[in-house]
């Protein structure tokens, strides 16, 4: 298994962790639209000139209505409606316990992984999922309750993630740059625009800055991170990685902001690792027809799906430009990626580690 996708993940992990507590800070003298509208404004710049070379707005060919409706969901659910819900939530509650309740967007991800997009997961698998969930159950207990409706407002926050988690990880048509910077570019700038319709901005241009630059990093560089990782190893197992960013968040919270650690944090800690275990050895194998199909993507040649020729590059360079799939048949364990979204309905499937 290649370590990268599961490296990359672990980053965006630290990186969107940190944003929780980072936020509860700016949120004193700015209302949640402002805020999300300048932290995604920030992941767009950060994303710009990598996304630039590489065709800028460009949209995914005109003819490719299913990425174009794709990469309009993500905009919608992952950078308006998911992070303006996670602010007002934020407002209502401690940070330590906002970051804890994240721990749901993996559930919401490995729901709607296997009910709509066809993501696969076997026996251990679904012990990993179930895992994870219960450490996040027993860390949302206790002195990790901060009241029912900011645990909605996180709730709905994660169902929107959820969705733009696979939406994101489906689009080929542009590159990872390309659909952060429309994400951030359109998300911020509708949250900002009714932010400042809604109540004028009045802080000093350090809180804006400041602002800016946590959305670089924990949504920017955080968001290309994921996807590069998603694309890799499927969504929900992504996601299960990602899932370690509130323990992140939780530790900024304690140290930046004095916010209380209870004993029943720790004891959650072997359940999210156990989770994280059972999802990395699960897999399946199973005799596989692969269509004929064009597309662009970031891809490499030492796999089994991309044969066509290039002299200039060796087999282990990543790179990204559209090429053409003949149809071939085949058997070999795999995770959900883009050439991987079958049902298993007549297909043996075996868990393979």
């Amino acid at each position: 298994m290649n370590g990268g996708p599961i490296l990359l993940a672990l980053l965006s992990a630290a990186l969107f962790g940190v944003a929780t507590p980072a936020s509860k800070w700016l949120l004193v003298g700015l209302t949640p639209f402002q805020l999300a509208g300048l932290l995604y404004l920030g992941a767009a710049l950060v994303v710009a000139p990598t996304a630039l070379r590489q065709g800028g707005l460009a949209l995914p060919r005109r003819t490719d209505q299913r990425n174009r409706l794709r990469l309009l969901g993500a905009v919608f659910f992952g950078g308006i409606c998911g992070p303006l819900a996670l602010l007002f939530g934020l407002r209502l509650a401690q940070a330590t316990s906002v970051s804890l309740w994240l721990n749901l967007e993996l559930a919401a991800t490995a729901t709607l992984g296997a009910l709509v997009f066809r993501d696969h997961l076997g026996f251990r698998g679904w012990l990993g999922v179930l895992a994870t969930l219960s450490a996040s159950a027993l860390l949302t207990w206790g002195p990790a309750a901060a009241g029912l409706v900011p645990g909605l407002l996180i709730l709905i926050a994660c169902l929107c993630w959820g969705l733009d988690n696979h939406l994101t990880a489906l689009i080929d048509g542009i590159t990872p740059s390309q659909s952060t910077l429309w994400k951030g570019a359109v998300a911020g700038t509708v949250n900002l625009t009714i932010g400042g319709i809604l109540a004028p901005i009045s802080v000093d241009l350090q809180i804006l800055l400041a602002a800016l630059l946590v959305g670089a990093l924990s949504y920017g560089v955080s968001i290309v991170l994921y996807i590069r990782s998603a694309q890799a190893i499927g969504a929900t197992r992504a996601q299960v990685l990602f899932a370690s960013a509130p323990f992140f968040g939780v530790g900024l919270a304690v140290v930046g902001l004095g916010e209380s650690f209870a004993l029943v944090h720790g004891l959650a800690v072997p359940l999210f690792a156990g989770g994280v275990a059972f999802l990395l050895i699960d897999g399946h194998g199973h005799d596989h027809t692969h269509e004929a199909m064009s597309h662009k993507h970031s891809h490499r040649h030492d796999d089994e799906h991309h044969t066509h020729v290039h002299t200039d590059l060796p087999p282990a360079a990543r790179h990204t430009h559209f090429h053409q799939h003949e149809p071939t048949s085949h058997r070999h364990p795999h995770w959900p990626d883009l050439h991987h979204r079958h049902k298993h309905d007549s297909a043996p499937v075996s868990d393979e580690g």
